[in-house]
């Protein structure tokens, strides 16, 4: 439930921090005063589509943050929280979206950054917008299922049929795979068997043409290594004002002068170190010196071994493998094999292969044929009872002739698999029917023209899913425990506009509601009553949403009946809310 909303920056809105109840919130105003901005502003912080055009002129950054309050049956709420390591503070979460001017957008829940994807996902397990043109969602068979299937409280069988029927594909796809003609099979071993060998001649060893380019660079620069090594070698021992001679005679002259004042003993030590030091590199260039040699045999022998090794690289490694994964070329190449040795052995015991394939499908087919039995029929006893307990909503919604029914028929044959009559989601295709007059055939949804009638199927869904299969008693599904309705009021009056407020009255007593309305017949039902008002001054614009107390809904309401607050107006609206207010 939505507990607190704060708005920053948003559109017409400066700054608003909102405290929200529970039941049925009607919000409601003059056209214009920014009604909408307010489903908007939520509609942003849950991860919708938005551009910088939403940030109020002047400002440089929006901000919208909402405490919610997640109870111990939101169990999938729970699931999702703990799958991404966030922890709820007192049963309640905080949800914060920004976005600056530049486009750079972020948003949290609680303190752990999230994408926008993300958060969608989640707070669509709580909160529920329906939008001026969500009816449109009604016109996908998708969302057909969806709404059964929830009613029916299988969603989390047809999540288990989907993981299953996913599998059951990749085994297919697998089989179709291993089923290529004995000719391209023998083909491809030929292929592969080359590879193997000629890795396999190449003797290859891991880290070696590192190895060899340093050898070869060597070898290569013999020339200049020589008078390097030589000139060195003068410095450090051969002149006789070398580096070892001098240390020397520095060495005995501070030993003998150590000998007659005390203080000069560390000096004589550190000139020790020196000569020592000198000595030892001496000696290790004297080596390096006599190792020198020019080999040019060898050094051709260098650069056809690495011209080996290139080849083998550019024959079987993608551009650039090893910078990628941190690993030598002969060790890629060497993986390469093994790999190609393991495709060998695959297609060797195809056979072998195919027959065990063929047995694990026949199991997976097995039991989504008894998944898909046990879903259909769940969904035919869920869809006779959806049908019903819609068409009795819709005729209290001022649709009295209405029939609504919920289509079941087994999917047509797709494909060439003789044995499957399933889609990702279960074996039959669903669709909601209507007819919205007497005598009138059942027809599509998208075939009804009124965009009231559409509003009212949709709250006659909505009612239905909020409440329990058995009656009025609380609500055991899944579904948010926060519904938005933005101008659910559209093209109806009168009767049904009365009906309409008490199912949403009636939905307010298990879910918390929040309705955008222009009819007093469904505003004096709120529990609690929220006026959105415009205020101009000479320099900007703002939009002002305050809760409204009993005798401020009074005024609200009389103007809602006839623009103005008169006495009539105000004995209609006492009227209106000693009848049908709480």
């Amino acid at each position: 439930m939505l507990e607190e909303l704060s708005v920053r920056n948003y559109a017409l809105i400066d700054n608003l921090n909102l405290p929200l109840e529970g039941g049925l919130n009607v919000i409601s105003g003059e056209t214009g005063a920014g009604k909408s901005i307010i489903i908007g502003s939520l509609s942003f912080l849950l991860g919708g589509k938005t551009g910088i055009d939403c940030i109020r002129t002047g400002a440089d950054e929006v901000s919208v943050s909402a405490l919610i309050s997640i109870k111990q049956e939101d169990s999938d709420a729970q699931l999702w929280l703990s799958a991404h390591e966030i922890q709820i503070d007192e049963g309640r979460i905080l949800v914060r979206r920004n976005l600056k001017s530049n486009g750079r957008s972020s948003l949290y829940i609680q303190d752990v950054p999230v994408s926008r994807t993300e958060a969608a996902e989640f707070t669509a397990l709580l909160i529920d917008i329906h939008g001026q043109h969500e009816h449109e969602s009604l016109l996908r068979r998708e969302t057909h299922r969806k709404y059964l299937d929830r009613f029916a409280g299988i969603e989390a069988e047809v999540n288990a049929f989907t993981v299953v029927f996913q599998q059951l594909t990749d085994k297919y796809k697998t089989l179709d795979n291993a089923a290529r003609n004995e000719k391209e099979k023998e083909a491809r071993i030929e292929f592969l068997s080359f590879s193997v060998d000629e890795i396999n001649t190449a003797e290859l060893k891991p880290g070696e043409s590192r190895a060899l380019e340093a050898e070869a660079s060597r070898l290569s620069s013999y020339e200049k290594l020589t008078a390097f090594a030589q000139s060195a070698s003068a410095s450090l021992f051969d002149d006789e004002a070398s580096v070892l001679s001098l240390s020397r005679k520095a060495k005995n002259a501070l030993d003998n002068a150590a000998a007659l004042d005390s203080s000069l003993f560390a000096l004589s030590q550190r000139i020790d170190a020196l000569y020592f030091e000198a000595e030892d590199i001496s000696g290790e260039m004297r080596a390096y010196r006599g190792k020198l040699s020019y080999e040019p045999a060898r050094l051709e022998e260098i650069e056809e071994r690495c011209a080996l090794i290139y080849r083998l690289k550019k024959k079987y490694l993608a551009k650039g493998a090893e910078s990628l994964q941190g690993k030598s070329v002969e060790e890629l190449i060497l993986e390469h094999k093994a790999q190609a040795e393991a495709e060998i052995t695959d297609l060797l015991a195809s056979e072998e292969n195919r027959a065990k394939l063929q047995e694990e499908i026949a199991g997976l087919e097995k039991d989504i044929a008894r998944r898909a039995k046990d879903i259909t029929a769940q969904r035919s006893l869920a869809a006779n009872e959806l049908s019903k307990r819609i068409s009795e909503i819709l005729s209290h919604l001022g649709m009295a002739d209405a029939v609504f029914s919920v289509r079941l028929e087994a999917k047509e044959r797709e494909g060439q698999r003789a044995s499957i009559l399933c889609g990702p989601y279960g074996a039959d295709d669903i669709e909601f029917l209507i007819s919205a007059n007497k005598g009138e055939p059942l027809k599509e949804l998208a075939r009804i023209a009124s965009g009231g009638e559409l509003s009212r199927v949709m709250l006659a869904i909505k009612t239905a899913l909020s409440l329990d299969r058995g009656g009025d008693k609380e609500a055991k599904d899944n579904s948010p425990d926060t519904l938005v309705f933005d101008e659910i009021d559209t093209g109806i009056g009168g009767e049904v506009a009365l009906a309409v407020g008490e199912y949403l009255s009636k939905i307010g007593r298990q879910k918390q509601i929040f309705c955008i309305t222009h009819l007093a017949s469904i505003a004096c039902r709120a529990d609690h009553h929220l006026l959105v008002e415009k205020k101009t001054d000479a320099e900007r614009t703002l939009s002002l949403v305050r809760n409204l107390s009993r005798d401020q809904r009074r005024g609200e309401i009389a103007r809602m009946l006839s623009g103005e607050q008169g006495e009539t107006a105000l004995r209609h609206a006492d009227e209106l809310l000693t009848k049908y207010g709480h």
